[in-house]
């Protein structure tokens, strides 16, 4: 049933966390990675299909616009995503997760599927805000679900596992626009109307999967459906057998005390991320601001960079964003592993510190000359081998440090702060360090690296000193529940490691 089940002032003990989390991995999981996880890759896809697509719409046959216009297409997407996220954010802690990742990929699709029949600048702009509001909505929605719905030992590797999937959706991204914009192979007026259509393509694959995926028991248990959110979790338990899996029996003592709690205000949020978890929300500004920074400044500069110093043309430049691109895809996916088993803030500071060491290493080989474009790529992997695996544990961070009751919210707002502040502040500020002329000045740019690599050494150490050792916890043992008999703790900084969880199945 979906009416509230709890009386007002009376406790009432729910298993659902505790049967959640025993679960061995099966093919269900599997079931909530893709038709879940596919997120990021749709994000990364979207904006490398922009880039590429932009100068093709300066084209007299196309949209003629101009560059100006190119590039606030780019930044109307970005304010998109923010609002989206704002707005999605708090409507999925409020309606629950199903409901809103399903919202929030139709608004995607219809959005971007209309961008390719834009027939001027401002229709464009329209349906580019939009697809960006389904895409900002679908980071809360989803991160709150995939952390709720996978067991405590796999979490860590799951949850960065996903993000990085974003530069396998870049991938994909470049590797369609060298055919659909290739014009000795589809007409120019007709290629980048195909490349709005791929994203909205690939969703319409998934919003079937997603039908099948149920609602998050956690999200149910804190607002009041105790009895459907146990029923849930027996037909999650009834597929994993089906699928081979073996349940262990919980027992009383693992239960949780659940009392009815009203809808969160914005005032509530605000007093407990600014009072009771203070110190977390400094972890999370700090982290996720810091990745930010260093991967937009470089991300978003990189191919000036080339044909500045190096003096690659633009068919060059788009080849070497595929080593760039497989580097960051491959730290989240080989690293995210020792998250759950080394340890979070180990890990932390160990991406972040790497990143930001051999970023310094590479100014000062940049500096002195000594590389060609090559060889930059090839360190320009490695520092995103390790920065990549470091800021895709930011976005975990945000989403388990939370109770449950505004998960959703404050995966929003720290998402909000790292596009607005990686997103505008550090592009157009190393574009600015970028030399002009026949033998461009190396100094500035050189510095920028330098700074960029000190701010990530910083957010590796302020993990470290306030992370949290989330490794194997129940999500409410991290973050209790407000709707816990007892209400929020005033917990701060890092926590004590919990004993390791036998595994039964190989997971991911």
């Amino acid at each position: 049933m979906s009416e509230h089940a709890l009386e007002q002032g009376r406790a009432m003990p729910s298993l659902v966390p505790a049967r959640m989390d025993r679960l061995p991995w099966t093919r269900f999981h599997w079931m909530i990675v893709v038709g879940l996880g596919v997120s990021w890759i749709l994000d990364g896809l979207e904006i490398q299909l922009v880039s590429l697509v932009g100068n093709v719409l300066k084209e007299p046959e196309t949209l003629h616009l101009s560059t100006s216009q190119v590039g606030l297409m780019a930044s109307v997407y970005l304010a998109g995503e923010v609002v989206g996220a704002l707005v999605f954010g708090r409507l999925t802690d409020r309606l629950g997760r199903r409901s809103l990742f399903i919202v929030t990929l139709l608004v995607y699709l219809l959005a971007s599927g209309l961008a390719g029949l834009s027939w001027d600048i401002t229709s464009l702009l329209i349906f580019r805000f939009i697809a960006g509001m389904g895409i900002g909505g679908e980071y809360a929605a989803i991160n709150s679900a995939i952390d709720e719905l996978i067991p405590s030992r796999y979490r860590g590797r799951v949850d960065i596992g996903v993000n990085g999937t974003y530069w396998a959706g870049a991938l994909i991204g470049s590797a369609v626009g060298l055919v659909f914009l290739n014009k000795d192979i589809i007409p120019i007026e007709w290629g980048w109307r195909l490349c709005f259509l791929i994203g909205p393509v690939m969703g319409l694959v998934i919003i079937y999967l997603r039908r099948h995926i149920p609602e998050s028991p956690r999200w149910l248990m804190t607002h009041g459906r105790v009895e459907e959110a146990e029923r849930t979790v027996d037909d999650i338990e009834e597929t994993v057998r089906r699928q081979g899996g073996e349940l262990r029996e919980v027992g009383d003592d693992e239960a949780i005390e659940l009392v009815d709690y009203p809808p969160v205000t914005y005032r509530e949020i605000a007093r407990v991320m600014l009072r009771d978890y203070r110190s977390r929300s400094f972890l999370g500004f700090s982290m996720m601001v810091t990745q930010a920074f260093l991967y937009n400044a470089i991300f978003f500069t990189y191919a000036l960079v080339l044909k500045s110093y190096f003096g690659l043309s633009d068919s060059s430049v788009a080849l070497y964003f595929f080593p760039f691109a497989i580097g960051n895809l491959a730290g989240p996916l080989l690293l995210g592993r020792l998250f759950d088993t080394i340890g979070r803030r180990k890990m932390i500071l160990g991406t972040y510190t790497l990143s930001a060491v051999v970023l310094f290493v590479t100014a000062l080989l940049f500096n002195a000359g000594v590389l060609n474009a090559a060889s930059l790529t090839g360190l320009w992997c490695v520092v995103f081998f390790f920065a990549s695996a470091g800021a895709s544990s930011a976005y975990l961070t945000v989403s388990e440090i939370f109770p449950i009751e505004l998960r959703g919210q404050a995966i929003s707002f720290f998402f909000a702060i790292s596009q607005l502040t990686g997103g505008v502040i550090a592009p157009f500020l190393f574009a600015s360090l970028i030399g002009s002329g026949d033998n461009p000045a190396r100094g500035p740019l050189t510095v920028g690296y330098i700074v960029g690599a000190a701010v990530m050494l910083a957010g590796g150490i302020i993990a470290w000193v306030f992370g949290v050792d989330a490794e194997g916890r129940s999500l409410e043992n991290v973050a209790k529940p407000l709707s816990a008999a007892g209400g929020a703790t005033r917990f701060q900084g890092a926590t004590p490691r919990a004993p390791r969880m036998e595994r039964r199945n190989p997971g991911p």
